[in-house]
């Protein structure tokens, strides 16, 4: 295996937007230029979501910029691409999201070990503005101590 490193792809987003509940990582039915596009790492989760239809779990609003070398066979950025799961991760997913107030984003996608483009998608539940507010709070707290820890060491 080569040194190079291959590129991540996060949805920063959807932690600001949604409290986390549930991790699950998925397989994506993709294209070649797909691919190679996100090879070059020329990709945007920020506005997707994940829908079930039809016992099928589909990501939509993806974007995966056109392959610059794809003239003809290049690919439509944001079509919906199918998410591969199993059956009973697909059925206890639209099970939970059929509650109130909870929904299936994704998270990241990355190239695991193999080479296989895969989708952290999680189960989350919206934020309201004042956990939003909290959750900055939290965070600004956190980077204080770590700069007086630092100081101090």
């Amino acid at each position: 295996m080569s040194g190079k490193r291959t590129p991540e792809i996060k949805n920063k987003k959807a932690f600001y937007d949604y409290e986390i509940l549930e991790k699950y990582e998925a397989g994506i039915e993709l294209k070649g230029t797909e691919v190679k596009s996100l090879r070059e790492g020329k990709a945007n989760l920020r506005d997707s979501f994940v829908r079930i239809d039809n016992d099928e779990a589909y990501l939509f609003n993806a974007y995966i910029a056109p392959y610059t070398h794809g003239n003809l066979f290049n690919h439509e950025p944001t079509r919906r691409r199918r998410l591969l799961l199993h059956k009973r991760e697909i059925k206890r997913l639209l099970g939970k999201s059929q509650e109130k107030g909870l929904t299936i984003v994704p998270l990241r996608m990355y190239f695991n070990n193999r080479g296989k483009v895969k989708v952290e998608i999680a189960l989350a539940k919206g934020k309201k503005l004042y956990d939003k507010r909290e959750t900055i709070k939290r965070r600004e707290q956190e980077r204080e101590a770590q700069k007086a820890l630092k100081y101090w060491r």
